[in-house]
């Protein structure tokens, strides 16, 4: 058991990095999964929709879907959301405050993280002369994390009655325990337009090209003890006992996102609504399993709506991760369902994810929990 342990889950940052982190021999690449730990969204009233949200973002949260709406905040609000994901391996944690500057133009800060917590380190536990563990591997083993980290500072400005426009100011960190970390930076630049019942919007993601440029600390993966291995007289490396070089550092491209929204919010008499909303967003980087695609362009919509009654209780339906083919062929989507509150100065919401097919058997479900506070503007008494 140890053993294998130690062939597979020692090396996972090292197999992480020859995934992700490419090999600076080979130069840049693009990145087809660069920065995909931000692609599940924030606020789960956005995502009970199915993440149907680009028109309508007009909380704190769109700072992420949309910042074009993020001016249309009374007062300062203040975000967070939690999700676990499969069966509560990994974890996604965001928080956000947004600030309204004038009564045309805001500011926002959001935060995320993203984790895999407690992964097993077994790299000094294995005797490379005797090929088995040690006698003590117990007290030899240690844990590290896997985490992305994301900032965003956005601004948003009301150019007229309809028509808005927003940008964000992005930089993440993303670490494999210590042995090894990249940084990225890039910014968005987004547009909301309304007319009646009806609205449209668009964010360009990594509109500037985010470079991710990742580094590797080639201690970690040293090993400790002296003994020496007869093929080469020097002690064991890394390399001679599992039968792999260290990764090396290098950078990849995450290429723009454009992530095109539509919707409504009709009135259903004088106190109800219901809300619609369909997005697509067009990537460029090659993806082409399961997804509609034209060449290196791929295609992944979203829908999604919502009954709110007397602006004070809502339940919503959507669907995403819209595909083709796969084992069962056709046409498959991952649904979402959800409900919130909103009171005078807190809404809280909650939606339900993958909770069919083999996402849901083998993995669980995905739960979204988040609450948006409204502080007192200081001219309210």
């Amino acid at each position: 058991m140890i053993a294998r342990r130690s062939v597979h889950i020692v090396l996972i940052a090292g197999l992480l990095l020859l995934v992700a982190g490419g090999s600076a021999a080979h130069g840049q690449r693009i990145a087809k999964y660069g920065a995909d730990f931000l692609a599940g969204g924030v606020d789960a009233r956005a995502l009970g929709m199915g993440g149907a949200y680009v028109a309508h973002a007009s909380e704190v949260t769109a700072g992420y879907w949309n910042p074009a709406g993020l001016h249309r905040i009374e007062s300062t609000q203040v975000a967070y959301m939690h999700v676990s994901r499969f069966a509560g391996s990994v974890t996604f944690d965001y928080g956000g405050l947004a600030v309204p500057l004038d009564e045309r133009s805001a500011l926002g800060i959001s935060f995320f993280r993203s984790g895999v917590n407690d992964i097993v380190n077994t790299l000094n536990a294995w005797d490379p002369v005797l090929q088995q563990p040690k006698a003590n591997y117990e007290s030899l083993i240690t844990t590290f994390s896997a985490a992305d980290w994301a900032l965003f500072v956005s601004y948003s400005r009301q150019i007229n009655d309809r028509l808005s426009a927003g940008v964000n100011f992005k930089g993440i960190r993303r670490s494999i325990g210590d042995f090894a970390q990249a940084y990225g930076y890039s910014m968005d630049a987004a547009a909301q337009y309304r007319v009646g019942a009806y609205r449209v919007g668009v964010t360009v993601q990594d509109l500037s090209t985010m470079l991710q440029s990742w580094s590797v600390n080639r201690e970690e993966f040293q090993l400790s003890g002296d003994d020496i291995n007869p093929d080469t007289g020097e002690p064991y490396t890394f390399s001679d006992v599992f039968g792999q070089d260290i990764p090396e550092g290098g950078t990849e491209l995450v290429l723009p996102v454009v992530r095109l929204g539509s919707g409504a919010v009709w009135p259903v008499g004088e106190r109800h609504t219901v809300t619609a909303g369909f997005d697509v967003d067009v990537a460029f980087d090659g993806q082409r399993a399961f997804v509609p695609n034209m060449g290196d362009v791929s295609f992944h919509p979203r829908v999604g709506g919502a009954f709110n009654y007397a602006g004070v209780a809502e339940v919503r339906a959507g669907l995403q991760r819209i595909q083709t083919g796969g084992d069962l062929g056709g046409i498959t989507a991952s649904p979402s369902v959800g409900a919130g509150v909103k009171l005078d100065r807190i809404s809280l919401d909650l939606s339900f994810g993958d909770f069919v097919g083999i996402t849901a058997e083998d993995l669980g479900f995905t739960y979204r929990l988040s609450a948006i506070i409204r502080l007192q503007p200081p001219d309210e008494p």
